[in-house]
Parts: structure tokens; C-alpha cells; sequence
């Protein structure tokens, strides 16, 4: 690119420089800080409310947030479920739950199948489509309470 380009475009020059800042954001901190705390002695769990602040950054990815609660909870990773995050309108802030567990036994006993599966801990079975298809249409032969027990009693 030779001079006569540059003075002629000169937002290719700042396009580069504002890649070399977003960079640099990528390894800025963030602040966590939980509220709403609560110890769910029936389930097994602790629950509360995260606010993440993020100034310089678009957000923090769920794994790493598992990896920090754990670390500032004093508890292995496996056991803090994290979900519901939503940005604050212009960023720098975010908004979920998370629900750190006593121990696997329970988290896997009280924690819904899908977010068990998100987390590695469990692996749906997933029938074949026309296995799907056979059963949906017996069902629809069914009425009431017939219907969703046969739904149950085929998986």
C-alpha cells in the first residue's frame, strides 16, 4: 500500500488499529459478584443470583464462569451449574443463576436431563425418526390420560 492509498482511504488505518484493541480486551478481567444467596438444604444446593461486570469485553463464556464460582466457592467444577445469563442493553454487564450442588449424586438427581447433557454428565438416547414418527401416530389414536401414558411407556 503505498502513501497515495493511505491519505485516499484512511479508515483502513484505523480498521487495523481498533482489531489490535479488541485484542487486547480478550484478556482483561471481569468482576463477579453473586447476591441473592441462598442455601437450599433440600436440594442439596446453593443458589444465587451472578452479576458479571465486563467492561472490556463482549461477555465471558459459561465454562469460564463455572471455573471461577468453583474456584471461589471452594468446590470441584462439576457441580456448579450455570444458566439464564442475560446482557445488559450496550454491554459490560451480565445477569444469570447458578446453583452450586453438595455433591454429583444430588446434582444429578435434582438438575434437569437437558442441562445434565450440556455439562457432559449424561447422554440422551436419541430414537430413530421413524421409531418418532410410529410412535407419535399411535398416540394420536389415544385420548387423555391414555396417551400420555403410552408416550411414557414407549421411551
Amino acid at each position: 500500500m503505498n502513501e497515495s492509498s493511505t491519505s485516499k482511504y484512511p479508515f483502513m488505518l484505523k480498521e487495523h488499529n481498533a482489531m489490535e484493541l479488541q485484542e487486547d480486551r480478550a484478556d482483561s478481567t471481569a468482576t463477579i459478584r453473586t447476591r441473592k444467596f441462598l442455601t437450599n438444604r433440600l436440594l442439596a444446593r446453593k443458589q444465587m443470583v451472578v452479576d458479571i461486570i465486563h467492561p472490556a469485553r463482549a461477555n465471558i463464556s459459561k465454562d469460564e464462569l463455572r471455573e471461577k464460582l468453583a474456584k471461589m466457592y471452594k468446590v470441584d467444577k462439576e457441580v456448579v451449574f450455570v444458566f439464564g445469563f442475560r446482557t445488559a442493553f450496550g454491554g459490560g454487564k451480565s445477569t444469570g443463576f447458578a446453583l452450586i450442588y453438595d455433591n454429583l449424586e444430588s446434582a444429578k438427581k435434582f438438575e434437569p436431563k437437558y442441562r445434565l447433557v450440556r455439562h457432559g454428565l449424561m447422554e440422551i438416547k436419541k430414537a430413530s425418526r421413524k421409531q418418532r414418527k410410529e410412535r407419535k401416530n399411535r398416540s394420536k389414536k389415544l385420548r387423555g390420560t391414555k396417551k400420555a401414558k403410552a408416550a411414557v411407556a414407549k421411551k
